[in-house]
Order: C-alpha cells, then structure tokens, then sequence
C-alpha cells in the first residue's frame, strides 16, 4: 500500500491549480514506499501488442509435407536461429507470423517449390525489460528468474563512463497507474538501501536523460541515500 510521502518539504512545488508540476511535466503526485510496489498479474499480462521473438525463446517451426525441415529450435542470446538449408539468420524483433513468412520467401524456389511454414511459440520469454540511457548496451532483455536493478544495468553491458549513477529511473504500470522511481545506484552499492527487484515491463533509464527532469524539482530536497523517490502519474 503507498504511504504519502513526507510532503512538507515539497509543498513550495504545488502550482496555485492544485497539480504538482515536476520539471515541467505537469500532473503527477508524490507518493512513497519503500520502493516501487510490485505489478500485478494483470499488470504483467495485460498488453495487447503482438509477441516477438526474443533470446531464448524456443519456438516449433513445421513445414508442411517435410518432416526432416519441421523441429524445435532455440533462439540464441544474440536473437539469431540456425535452420537448415537457411543457415543463421535473424529471429528477434519479429512475430510468429513475420518468421514463417521470412522462412517461406527463403526456402521458395531454391530448396522448396512451395513452401508452408508454421511458427508456434513452445517455450516463450515473453516478459522483457527495457534498459536505455548510460549503459554499453541499451536494449530490450529477458526477465529470467528474479532479477534486480543491478543485475538489469549488468545485463546491458554495465554504467556508461559518464553515466550519472544517482539518477536511474524506474518506470512501472501498477494496477493501471503510471509509476516512476528514482534509485541511487552508487548507493545501492554501498549497501546504503537494498536492491530493488525489477519486473517485465519495467523501463529502466540511467543517468543523463530526459527523464530526469521529471524528478529535477526534488532531487535537492532528497539526498536519495536511504531511501528512493516515487511519484505517480494522475490521468
């Protein structure tokens, strides 16, 4: 359950409207726990948009009347597949449907009259990340077991030189509800507070980017060593 914050410090930011405008992103409210609360299930499942392929995905591909070219494959880490008479060729960022047609105008011709290719997900990595700003490599990522902040930023490759440690954003869909929360990863190091457990969907930005200005206004106000900052986006 969020707690409110300790306002008193922050009243001097509310507008005579009655909204809380944050480094000119109007329509926010500060709210607090101890971090950003978990999503839930509806949370994690409730996007419409249609599936990619991603790492690790394994997926049955069938072609129709060849037995010897209908198998199970695995994508790598790196997004690719290996398929006979194909050889390795990119898998991930595409649906189901935009593989089997890639798979069909490959095969046509050369190897295949006709081919009909059938792509089925059996084993899916369907709950991804996003980590963007000041890591090496900015990107989209599998959510394998439990994953924390730290474990996230290692994933892309690690802090950029100049990445800004105490500025990494969180944000999060909570029961409908746009969060966002700003952790100190050089404090989170220092065992200053605990590491916080990350989830599909997250969005997580580190140091120098425009989504720290959302938090400019109270970034002076709190030191973020024992504790994160949290707002919430009102609709």
């Amino acid at each position: 359950m969020l707690r409110p914050l300790f306002i008193l410090p922050f009243l001097l930011l509310l507008p005579a409207c009655g909204q809380t405008v944050l480094g000119g992103s109007p329509d926010v409210s500060i709210v607090s726990s101890e971090g950003l609360p978990e999503p839930t299930r509806l949370d994690l499942m409730s996007s419409n948009r249609p599936y990619l392929i991603g790492p690790f995905d394994k997926l049955k591909i069938d072609v129709f009347g060849i037995e010897d070219l209908s198998k199970e494959v695995q994508i790598d880490a790196s997004g690719r597949l290996s398929f006979p008479l194909i050889g390795v060729m990119e898998a991930a960022g595409l649906t189901p449907g935009e593989l089997s047609d890639e798979l069909e105008k490959l095969l046509q011709g050369r190897y295949v009259r006709d081919p009909q290719v059938t792509v089925n997900l059996e084993e899916t990595v369907s709950q991804v990340i996003t980590v963007d700003g000041q890591v090496t490599k900015p990107g989209l990522y599998p959510v394998i077991g439990r994953m924390t902040l730290m474990r996230a930023v290692a994933t892309a490759g690690g802090t950029a030189e100049f990445a800004k440690l105490k500025d990494v954003v969180i944000f999060r869909s909570v029961d409908g509800k746009q969060l966002a929360g700003l952790y100190n990863l050089k404090a989170i190091r220092k065992g200053a507070y605990s590491d916080p457990e990350v989830f599909a969907n997250d969005v997580i930005v580190v140091g120098d980017s425009q989504a720290r200005r959302l938090f400019r206004a109270l970034i002076q106000a709190s030191p973020l060593i024992t504790t994160p900052l949290i707002i919430l986006f009102r609709n």
